[in-house]
């Protein structure tokens, strides 16, 4: 069984000291161990923006996408290896602007892929404008005079759009983050896990110890059911969306790929999908 240390390449990473996504690239490494994976059975495919980079820091596989696009390309490894633990990782800028229609018809068809968002509240790798994650009033190049933009809430989304795991961590929470992604890769079906990892460049109002002032953990509330979906979105609102945990897991909707009439156990991309000239004349045929 793989350890820690054989996730790790000899890429070195350029973010800045102090960024969050080291703990999050570290995170997953650690769950990928933690739940017996090889290197061999993990692809990690990230969009652009300074969390894009984390899919060549990681011993697997990996495909660095394009803007806003790791979903669809990560929907579609999954679809071709099914044997293949697939995670998607991306930021606030790429997941929720960008490629927000993306993430809203990944939730909604649950795939069983796990999608981790580097939520920084701000576009880090353009040098620092506004995201839909910016709070109102947030003062950037691109709003000098605030934002006037109300902020987007993906975890109320990510519920209103039929997702059936939802958690968010904050990256200084090494423990919990760890744990919500093992959660999320041994979860059936659609993870999506936002998790808090502060700019230290150019975002200084999101700072580490902004969020360990307003963060409620929900691992604090012994009673707090993730089944219970009202009570899930409840919960966001009261807590303005500055909540971690496992906010919502529904064990009971099948995954994507277990819906789909004659998909079979075996990985698509192992099985024989010759046909022959006869049959292939037959097909032509029908489009005649």
């Amino acid at each position: 069984m793989a350890t820690f240390k054989e996730f790790r390449n000899n890429v070195k990473p350029n973010w800045c000291p102090g960024c969050g996504d080291f703990s999050i690239q570290a995170a997953i490494q650690r769950a990928a161990a933690n739940v017996g994976l090889e290197p061999e059975a993990l692809a990690v495919i990230s969009g652009i923006g300074c969390s894009g980079r984390i899919s060549g820091y990681i011993n697997a596989y990996g495909l660095h996408g394009i803007h806003g696009r790791a979903l669809p390309i990560a929907q579609g490894v999954k679809l071709a290896n099914r044997e293949l633990t697939v995670i998607a990782s991306g930021g606030d800028g790429d997941g929720f602007a960008i490629g927000m229609g993306h993430t809203v018809h990944a939730i909604r068809r649950n795939l069983n892929i796990t999608y981790i968002v580097m939520d920084n509240q701000i576009y880090g790798l353009t040098k620092g404008q506004t995201s839909p994650r910016s709070a109102e009033g947030f003062k950037t190049k691109s709003t000098p005079e605030g934002s006037i933009e109300t902020t987007l809430s993906p975890l109320e989304i990510a519920l209103s759009a039929g997702a059936t795991f939802v958690a968010q961590s904050f990256s200084s929470d090494l423990k919990q983050l760890t744990s919500l992604i093992e959660e999320g890769i041994k979860h059936e079906g659609f993870s999506l896990i936002n998790v808090f990892s502060p700019c230290v460049t150019f975002n200084k109002i999101n700072t580490y110890d902004w969020f360990k002032e307003h963060i409620v953990n929900l691992d604090q509330f012994s009673d707090y059911d993730p089944s219970n979906r009202a009570g899930a979105m409840n919960k966001i609102m009261e807590t303005n969306g500055l909540l971690t945990g496992l906010i919502y897991q529904n064990k009971e909707r099948k995954s994507y790929e277990d819906l789909i009439a004659g998909f079979g156990d075996e990985a698509l991309s192992k099985q024989d999908l010759t046909i022959s000239q006869d049959q292939f004349d037959k097909l032509v045929a029908e489009f005649k």
